[in-house]
């Protein structure tokens, strides 16, 4: 039986930067302050809608197109258009969710806490339940849904393979893990006909069609003594730009791979929890300290580094056209600019933390916070 463990902020930093001491002392971890911002870009608020109640595990929101799959704790699902914030449509699912949302166009996918896969057929304006599955173990990881089927990661790293249409299980893929396992999003991508999937310390490529190791990179090693520091775990979605897939280990490393090569190209010693995000050029990275980083994504330099929104609880970054947009727990959105990591612009949501990575949809930037608010905006 595995452990399933969530380090919170304040203790998975404490014990990577500075580990545990007998002394009692306590460490004051007090959020910079905001500072004045001067020649600010403009930012405008594009539209503003809510997902309906308050989200409170680990939400991927998926955006297509001019559309985004969002979903509260509570079970409302919902597809929205990405340029003014109106539904598509909305249904309520009689259960409470526990990772999503993943979609195609044609079927969006959640699981529950109850442990059951939930398929939605998305059809016009209009959705309906497709099917449910139950499924052996707790999934924190939203469902990747490609090429006709849902691919589930597991919290203790299973993969399984579903026919969207019938629900029919095609395959299972296991291998042993670590004895404790972390409660947050993993890693669950594609790349070309591979499924890419966070393992321990691993990047690996699946053949989707039987669940076959295609190939497998070490991004992270660790050489503790005990489980908790010994964990090492892929986390939040990888991020791929052509062949170079980059992604987090959990308060271990930033790496990326050379998916033709199925080799790591480098890996360096951060700490953090977040994904990554970056373009062909630069890779950006959001640390435990509230630092942002800058690395080249093709040989893993550090370019530079900002500790101006230290300890504020920071978002995974977004990284587009020549800016870094991270989210904060007081539910700021910040606009860096990619060149210096200067900031550049503010937004003031709805004063609770923002939930997840923001998206992207063309020009059009969104966040989601935690009482379920959806805000979009357009750096200028």
């Amino acid at each position: 039986m595995k452990l399933t463990v969530r380090l919170t902020f304040g203790l998975a930093f404490a014990w990577s930067i500075f580990g545990m001491t007998g002394c009692g002392s306590t460490i004051q971890l007090t959020p910079a302050p905001l500072e004045p911002l001067t020649n600010t870009t403009s930012i405008g608020q594009a539209w503003q809608s809510s997902v309906g109640g308050r989200v409170a595990y680990p939400l991927q929101p998926t955006a297509l197109g001019q559309t985004l799959a969002v979903a509260d704790s509570q079970g409302v699902v919902a597809l929205i258009k990405t340029d003014t914030g109106a539904d598509i449509w909305r249904i309520k699912l009689q259960a409470e969710i526990s990772a999503g949302v993943g979609f195609d166009g044609q079927t969006a996918a959640l699981t529950t806490l109850d442990n059951e896969l939930v398929a939605i057929q998305s059809v016009a304006n209009s959705a309906k339940v497709l099917w449910r599955k139950r499924l052996p173990a707790r999934v924190y990881t939203a469902p990747v849904v490609a090429g006709g089927r849902i691919f589930v990661l597991a919290g203790d790293r299973s993969v399984q393979a579903f026919d969207a249409s019938t629900g029919a299980k095609l395959w299972n893929f296991q291998r042993a893990s670590d004895p404790l396992i972390l409660n947050q999003a993993g890693t669950l991508g594609v790349y070309r006909n591979s499924l890419i999937v966070g393992h321990s310390g691993r990047l690996l490529a699946l053949n989707p069609d039987n669940g076959q190791v295609q190939w497998e990179a070490s991004v992270a090693t660790t050489r503790a003594t005990n489980d908790i520091e010994r964990l090492i775990d892929l986390a939040d979605r990888p991020n791929r730009v052509g062949d170079s897939i980059c992604v987090r280990a959990y308060q271990a490393a930033v790496a990326c791979v050379d998916a033709r090569r199925g080799a790591t190209t480098w890996s360096k010693v951060t700490q953090g929890a977040t994904g990554v995000s970056g373009d062909a050029e630069q890779l950006a990275s959001t640390e435990s300290d509230g630092r942002v980083k800058l690395w080249s994504r093709q040989a893993g330099a550090l370019l530079w580094e900002s500790q101006k929104l230290a300890y504020r609880g920071l978002s995974a970054p977004l990284l587009i056209g020549n800016s870094i947009v991270v989210g904060d727990a007081e539910g700021y959105v910040h606009v860096m600019n990619k060149a210096d990591g200067v900031i550049k612009a503010r937004f003031k949501t709805d004063g609770s933390a923002i939930a997840v990575a923001p998206v992207a949809a063309g020009s059009v930037v969104m966040v989601v916070t935690a009482r379920g608010g959806i805000f979009a905006f357009s750096p200028q």
